[in-house]
């Protein structure tokens, strides 16, 4: 056996641990588990709830650079928390603390940790924010919602980089993106069961990346995850195996102009944007 299959048995090992000891895998925090009963209820003031979230500032923060940032083009710049939920909406809200947990959870602090983890949240804050910009130039989804599906589709991603948290070694990326294709979406369903979401983000990690997936005529929400997984896939290695964007069914869902296809492949949609879906990202790092 060879030291790479060697050093993989071993890493498989870890994570297989972590799969059949679910108590290791991260739990909501305290506050935005408050926060969403808050949410659920549907009682809670705007004032109420201002107060609430900034008991987190880091929350606090994220929702006034998102609430300011490229999605909405509101003429009037936020200036308060309430100015900000009364500009995103519960629903937006509820789903922005969600991104913020998910950093917040697996955010790990040793410098080689660190290096692997940013380069993972880079890439998935990308295909994050591609989606939320197909969301709101297609309609259909709101962007919250498709911004969240898709970074709640790689959970599984994060979570087998956190199965090392406690190792003194961390696998080679190529080693890493091995087992994520081996266990991602398995340890993804278990997260998003233990946190409690809706069965729709789950169903989502099932069909990311089946690019043949699909149901009705309408966009769906794992139209806009797979298109924005394409593109995220094709901007950061532009010489990755792919399908053609028109063999995707997703693609088939587009009207004109909206399915118009630029030189290299890409929507055109996505280009004459990509600064916009840069400026979102950025809010979420």
């Amino acid at each position: 056996m060879g030291v790479e299959a060697s050093d993989y048995s071993i890493y498989r090992r870890v994570v297989s641990q972590l799969m059949q000891g679910q108590e290791q895998l991260p739990s909501l925090p305290a506050l935005t588990l408050d926060i969403r009963r808050a949410l659920s209820d549907g009682q809670i003031s705007t004032g109420a709830l201002a107060r609430l979230i900034s008991r987190d500032p880091a929350l606090a923060a994220l929702l006034m650079k998102h609430a300011s940032g490229a999605l909405y083009r509101h003429p009037m710049a936020p200036r308060t928390l309430q100015d900000v939920i009364a500009l995103l909406g519960m629903s937006e809200v509820d789903r922005i603390t969600m991104v913020h947990s998910i950093k917040s959870l697996f955010t790990l602090h040793s410098p080689a940790h660190k290096r692997l983890f940013m380069e993972v949240w880079g890439r998935l804050t990308l295909k994050a924010s591609t989606c939320a910009m197909l969301a709101r130039l297609i309609g259909h989804v709101a962007p919250e919602h498709a911004l969240l599906a898709s970074l709640l589709s790689e959970v599984g991603t994060l979570a087998v980089l956190s199965a090392f948290k406690d190792e003194a070694e961390i696998p080679s990326g190529e080693l890493y993106y091995k087992l994520c294709r081996e266990y991602s979406k398995s340890l993804g369903v278990i997260v998003l069961k233990k946190w409690a979401v809706d069965d729709e983000y789950i169903e989502v990690i099932r069909a990311a990346g089946n690019w043949g997936a699909s149901t009705g005529r309408e966009l769906e929400l794992i139209d806009l995850v797979n298109l924005a997984l394409f593109h995220a896939i094709k901007e950061r290695n532009p010489d990755a195996e792919l399908p053609l964007l028109v063999e995707l069914a997703a693609y088939h869902k587009l009207q004109p102009p909206l399915n118009f296809i630029g030189d290299n492949g890409e929507l055109e949609l996505v280009l004459n944007h990509r600064a916009d879906i840069h400026a979102i990202a950025e809010t979420l790092r």
